[in-house]
């Protein structure tokens, strides 16, 4: 394989049309949040741009990253995207295994030191030296540190890599330390989410691939294409929210009627990523919708955040106000009430200043 493959020869390579080409990359433009005429951008640095290689290394997780990303439906298809990123290293998935698996990290620093991008999965634990976690004989942050000083910037996959997730829940005795409090050197771009969504995921490889630089951070560190709004926002049960009609319990009349999870615990109102919009399961469904709330895994230590199903409290809505959901609807719906009134009493004074108004102009046209 020519060390200058293109990422569009390597699409080709498989058997994809230039009609699918482009299609993927008007698709990838519009997943990013990006205007139409990026996606001439997008293709023409996909077909001049060698591919870049990527270092994929686990830490303290699940894997349920690594199983989000290889689903993913767009781009175009898993063993695509494996070859569009140049995946030179990912202990999981690669067909090596020990001294020879090893090898290819110093091979990688050697043809591209500082070039490189480093995807983390999962995070390093600090205490007992980080004899938690051995890789090849050696502590995983000794590891993720080594590859750290050589590569050009940090992709942390995952809330274990960007936040700690369960392993840094209390009491924490391995001191289980998200990827940013261990790298401080390197830019980290945080795409959390337990796990995230595979177009999330693909969509922030792609545009740094295609762009050559890093996306558009929150000051958390999160790309603001995926993480700008809170799921609350574009919900579709929030017009329940907004009226004050809640599921108190699961299985009542108010679950059957599709009524906002917020009382039963979702924390949509205070979880930012794009669930919502862009769901799961190339866009079937995400878990409001098949009826269990949001359980905020995209953000900060959301395992020690008290019960799933307990509401969320003290919660700003609308302006500064901060109230309960109870509060909220029961306030919302008065408002929606003095608005029909006022309305209807509006209605009144028109038509009667209407009247009023009309009487004059009869009166000169029948003198």
């Amino acid at each position: 394989m020519p060390a200058h493959e293109t990422f569009y020869e390597v699409m080709r390579r498989h058997g994809v049309t230039r009609r699918s080409f482009l299609k993927f990359c008007s698709l990838t433009a519009a997943g990013l949040g990006l205007g139409p005429e990026f996606a001439g951008k997008i293709a023409h640095a996909l077909e001049t741009k060698p591919r870049t290689p990527v270092v994929w290394l686990h830490g303290l997780e699940c894997t349920c990253c690594t199983e989000s990303f290889i689903r993913s439906g767009n781009p175009l298809a898993g063993d695509v995207v494996l070859s569009m990123i140049s995946l030179d290293y990912d202990d999981t998935i690669m067909a090596a295994a020990g001294h020879q698996a090893e090898e290819i990290l110093e091979q990688t620093i050697e043809k591209y030191d500082g070039q490189f991008i480093l995807a983390c999965e999962g995070n390093p634990p600090l205490n007992e030296d980080g004899m938690y976690c051995i890789q090849a004989g050696r502590p995983y942050v000794e590891k993720l540190r080594h590859m750290a000083d050589h590569c050009k910037a940090i992709i942390a996959w995952g809330s274990c890599a960007s936040w700690g997730c369960v392993q840094a829940a209390r009491p924490n005795p391995t001191q289980a330390t998200p990827i940013h409090k261990v790298i401080l050197d390197k830019p980290v771009i945080k795409v959390p989410g337990c796990p995230p969504i595979a177009e999330v995921m693909t969509g922030v490889i792609t545009y740094m691939l295609a762009f050559d630089r890093l996306p558009p951070l929150d000051r958390q560190g999160r790309p603001q294409m995926f993480y700008g709004q809170r799921l609350h926002d574009k919900c579709y049960r929030r017009p329940h929210f907004d009226a004050g009609q809640f599921v108190e319990k699961f299985d009542d009349e108010g679950a059957r009627k599709g009524y906002c999870l917020y009382k039963v615990g979702c924390k949509g109102p205070t979880t930012y990523n794009a669930c919502s919009t862009i769901e799961w399961n190339g866009g079937l469904s995400w878990p409001v919708k098949s009826g269990h709330g949001c359980l905020g895994c995209a953000e900060d230590n959301f395992w020690d955040k008290g019960s799933f199903y307990s509401p969320v409290t003290n919660l700003g809505v609308t302006g500064n106000v901060e109230s309960t959901a109870d509060t909220i609807g029961g306030t919302l719906a008065a408002a929606a009430a003095i608005g029909v009134a006022a309305h209807a009493a509006a209605s009144v004074v028109a038509k009667a200043t209407g009247k009023k108004k009309t009487q004059p102009r009869e009166e000169v046209s029948n003198g």
